[in-house]
């Protein structure tokens, strides 16, 4: 009965955890709402376009401010990996240049195939040009600088650390394989291969996280890689 009593607890966790963790992405999905409102009033109505983007501004404040409260909160209750902040070095700059270089490899690869006819160009990266050309500024600094920030937190820091707590080797290999694939859904909206190609940049991330135990390498690896794909 016990352990009855103690399964349906864990249960219980771990259903709470998948409610809060969804809900960062809802929170996330409505910043970008918001964006795309502004974009599309950007042409037709500049003065509302521009009070929208004050909103943004505001809402993108409390939702960083937020975001990392809750992932640094969540370390300070439970950090079996020791996460944290290592100092930048010559040698962990010249990993994190390595580590770039490889999802460079992944973007040509990803281009040679769709230059080929192999792939379709990805429908999130052609909606995002669209709108880099409709209102540049804002949504290539959302882009590069905004958005790396809060997808690290939620995808690597908050869900490897709210479902792959243990720290062993399998269970970081899983969580990565996993963060990858809902990293690569999020921005594909359903099973194709180009889900692996996104998913294959959300490997690298993950490693990247796991690997530095610290954030910021995987952050600044996300902004190079986004500040690259809108060149």
């Amino acid at each position: 009965m016990h352990k009855a009593h103690q399964g349906l607890m864990a249960l219980f966790d771990w259903l709470g955890r998948c409610g809060f963790w969804v809900g960062f992405i809802f929170i996330y999905m409505f910043d970008s709402v918001l964006l795309t409102l502004a974009t599309s009033q950007a042409s037709s109505h500049p003065a509302l376009a521009n009070r929208t983007i004050g909103i943004m501004l505001i809402y993108s404040a409390f939702l960083l401010a937020f975001i990392s409260w809750r992932y640094h909160k969540q370390l300070n209750y439970d950090n079996p990996r020791r996460i944290g902040q290592t100092p930048f070095t010559v040698r962990r700059v010249g990993q994190l240049i390595a580590l770039f270089c490889l999802m460079y490899g992944v973007q040509i690869i990803w281009s040679l195939l769709i230059a080929n006819h192999v792939l379709s160009s990805p429908a999130n990266q052609t909606a995002i040009n669209q709108q880099v050309v409709q209102l540049p500024f804002w949504n290539l600094a959302y882009s590069v600088c905004l958005a790396p920030v809060i997808e690290e937190l939620i995808f690597r820091g908050i869900f490897l650390n709210y479902f792959f707590r243990r720290n062993n080797r399998w269970m970081n290999l899983l969580g990565v394989l996993v963060s990858g694939l809902i990293f690569g859904y999020m921005h594909v909206g359903g099973f194709s291969w180009t889900l692996l190609m996104y998913s294959a940049l959300g490997w690298v991330l993950g490693f990247t996280y796991l690997y530095f135990k610290d954030i910021r390498y995987s952050i600044a690896l996300h902004f190079m890689n986004n500040a690259l794909s809108l060149l």
